[in-house]
């Protein structure tokens, strides 16, 4: 939550009373920020009807391709139109390597209907929660990120885009050799770097809550602080945005991408989901264990947990684009790699596509289900949007869990109790996704699932055609 006085239309003249400037910021549908600087007079004549922004930001790929298919939001057709920007004043910080500028995330609309543009990820995130808030209950979420990070040899922030301009990925340089997590003292070779993430994330109001090296060369894990679903995905999103700014001013360049390296750990997002009551409880723990549960492990979990635990297995397979949308990161998801690969879960098991969290490993408040598929290179409005929707269409249908808990010491490339394995490369990823009785159809709409397939289609396209080293 905010640590900032709340800013509403009447006070925003007086919160910015001492700026001439101020930053936004949308979010596109590979999760990037796209945003502008502002006069504070043009920012506070905006703040009530919004603003036109080139739709083109969905219409063109990470490196501003346009997409080889014509899509629905932004296309020719419609002469890659102004959509309507509106600034979310709840999401107020200031960015502190950049002098406190203010800074405001923005959702995207139809200018002639004025209602969220449909692969807007912050409006299908806000579209996903409707339902469960609607009966009373609050999605709560927590986002752990690894990545990789590397550095120029000389370590000169300003030579950094020469450098990666004119050498090949693997002559890049970690900014740690070899394989060593939580070490203490691999940090202190970076200690400004380190510690100066830290701090900005704090002061910039998406604050770690854990923070170390993980197994790999240079490589890092966020655990970032545990809230409410809409501000875990903005916070996520800004997560990044706070280490590549950081690392720029080191000569460090981070790396989300899901596997950087051959034969190393690739880079997970994982994400933690638990529903809350009204007064705060955990909806998701069963106060009197079950005495004869279908499977022990959910000897402690609601029938509301099971329910959503059954609804995310069974459309898993049908939302694989989401939680891996690039060529890339099936590359990580390979068998015995500590990346989950079938339609499975356990208790406590993190070989599993979902480790379910109970007592008695955990206290009946943290009751949760820790989403494993996903990879650092994710969307995460996207990601928590899916999580929301998957799990609530189990509840609604009373979903059976479709697949017996992974036994310990059952790894994800076992065969005995293995559920359905996952696409295992992007191509097959859209198939699923975009067949006209996928899953993904069905909570999130035929006009979603035919845009943002269409932009993995795009990215599937550039590498077929692409010439490799391979």
């Amino acid at each position: 939550m905010s640590s900032y006085t709340e800013v509403t239309t009447d006070n925003i003249a007086h919160v910015l009373q001492n700026d001439t400037k101020v930053k936004v910021a949308g979010v596109d549908a590979d999760g990037q920020l796209r945003g502008k600087l502002m006069s504070k007079k043009k920012f506070i004549s905006i703040v009530e009807d919004g603003f036109g922004f080139c739709s083109v930001i969905f219409g063109w790929d990470m490196h501003d391709r346009t997409y080889f298919k014509e899509l629905g939001i932004s296309n020719k057709e419609n002469g890659y139109r102004d959509l309507l920007a509106k600034p979310d004043l709840d999401s107020f910080r200031r960015i502190p390597w950049e002098e406190d500028v203010p800074f405001f995330l923005i959702s995207f609309f139809d200018p002639d209907t004025k209602e969220p543009v449909f692969a807007c990820p912050r409006g299908l995130l806000a579209s996903a929660l409707r339902k469960p808030a609607a009966e009373g209950y609050r999605a709560m979420a927590g986002a752990e990120y690894e990545f990789y990070q590397f550095a120029t040899p000389n370590r000169d922030a300003s030579s950094t885009a020469t450098f990666l301009k004119e050498n090949p990925v693997e002559s890049l340089p970690s900014i740690t050799e070899g394989m060593f997590g939580y070490s203490l003292t691999r940090p202190i070779h970076n200690q400004e770097y380190y510690y100066g993430v830290f701090e900005a994330c704090e002061k910039f109001n998406c604050e770690i809550e854990g923070w170390h090296t993980e197994s790999g060369p240079g490589v890092y894990e966020a655990a970032l602080q545990f809230g409410e679903v809409k501000g875990m995905a903005d916070r996520a999103g800004l997560f990044k945005y706070v280490v590549k700014s950081i690392g720029t001013k080191h000569g460090i360049t981070p790396s989300f991408m899901a596997k950087p390296r051959e034969g190393l750990p690739g880079n997970s997002g994982h994400m933690h989901i638990s529903l809350v009551n009204s007064d705060g409880t955990n909806a998701f723990f069963r106060s009197t264990p079950d005495p004869s549960p279908p499977y022990p492990d959910v000897a402690h979990l609601s029938d509301l947990g099971r329910y959503f635990l059954a609804g995310i297995l069974t459309g898993l397979p049908d939302i694989m684009p989401i939680f891996a949308p690039t060529v890339n990161s099936y590359k990580r998801l390979v068998e015995n790699f500590w990346a989950p690969v079938t339609v499975s879960w356990g208790l406590e098991h993190r070989a599993a596509s979902i480790r379910l969290i109970t007592p008695p490993t955990a206290s009946p408040k943290a009751t949760r289900l820790e989403v494993r598929v996903p990879g650092a290179d994710t969307n995460a409005h996207f990601v928590l949007a899916a999580i929301v929707a998957l799990g609530w269409r189990g509840v609604e249908k009373k979903l059976e869990i479709p697949v017996p808990p992974l036994s310990k010491g059952q790894d994800m490339g076992g065969e005995s109790d293995k559920g359905a394995r996952l696409a295992k490369n992007l191509g097959a990823a859209i198939a699923a996704f975009t067949h006209k009785n996928s899953v993904a159809r069905e909570v999130f709409g035929d006009d979603f699932v035919d845009h943002f397939g269409g932009t993995r289609e795009h990215e599937l396209r550039l590498w077929e055609e692409a010439v490799t080293d391979w």
